[in-house]
């Protein structure tokens, strides 16, 4: 039920992090994976460990706030693997600051990037799959921070919560051909883009306060991947996992 023999997965933001971790088990798990971001030599070693380990991976560069650019990764998809019926929307950015301190850029660059670059890319995907007339299943990549705040990210969390209602309205327009959008929101996971505030004095404040006591560790967030991406949740669609070991809902942040 959970095997991904025989499809096509794009994930943007595959050079490193979450996306580098996804676009791995994805292909481990049997999917042709198609790895997008901006920074090329980053995606190639990426793809290079998925095929010396057995798989299929393909590296793409592109810059999801550029329309053609997206509509070129997926043309490279095609004409390699076939039409993409699994998109990870992992692509994403932070930039911390208060309110009265962040730039129109800061807020923009943020917000283009985790909304708009998602939306790109879920429309061109979906507009494939209704043109091939094959069913598919999109992941949006939000965060617990879509759900709570956090100070000194309205940026961020302004994004992520757009994710999530975003999700919700993609499932109701796709559903009626087969094509399911759903989301995930981790808590805090140690990547090489959040080692830095993790360890800081503040990121060991807000781990001590973590009804866990620590944070997550990626492959904690596989299974949740593979179900969203296999026929195993062949009823689901507009749902939000979030993956956080009680944290979103504890009063202590």
């Amino acid at each position: 039920m959970f095997s991904l023999e025989g499809r096509v997965a794009m994930v943007s933001g595959a050079s490193s992090g979450l996306g580098e971790r996804f676009a791995t088990v994805l292909a481990e798990h049997g999917a042709k994976v198609v790895c997008v971001a901006r920074r090329m030599d980053a995606l190639l070693e990426v793809a290079g460990r998925i095929s010396e380990s057995g798989g299929q991976a393909l590296a793409v560069s592109a810059d999801v706030t550029d329309q053609e650019a997206v509509a070129m990764a997926f043309d490279k998809a095609e004409a390699e693997f076939g039409t993409v019926d699994i998109l990870v929307n992992c692509a994403g950015i932070q930039s911390m600051a208060s309110v009265l301190d962040m730039s129109d850029e800061q807020f923009t660059s943020v917000m283009d990037i985790n909304v708009s670059g998602l939306w790109r890319a879920a429309k061109e995907c979906a507009v494939r799959l209704v043109d091939a007339k094959k069913p598919g299943s999109i992941i949006n990549i939000a965060s617990i921070l879509g759900l709570q705040a956090r100070a000194e990210s309205s940026n961020y969390c302004a994004s992520k919560a757009a994710v999530l209602h975003m999700t919700k309205s993609l499932a109701l327009d796709l559903m009626p051909y087969g094509i399911r959008v759903n989301a995930m929101a981790p808590g805090y996971f140690e990547t090489k883009l959040t080692s830095w505030w993790l360890e800081s004095e503040e990121g060991q404040l807000a781990k001590s306060r973590l009804p866990a006591g620590r944070f997550g560790n990626l492959e904690e967030l596989d299974g949740p991947l593979l179900l969203l991406a296999s026929d195993a949740s062949s009823y689901m669609s507009g749902s939000v996992l979030t993956i956080d070991a009680a944290h979103s809902v504890s009063i202590l942040q």
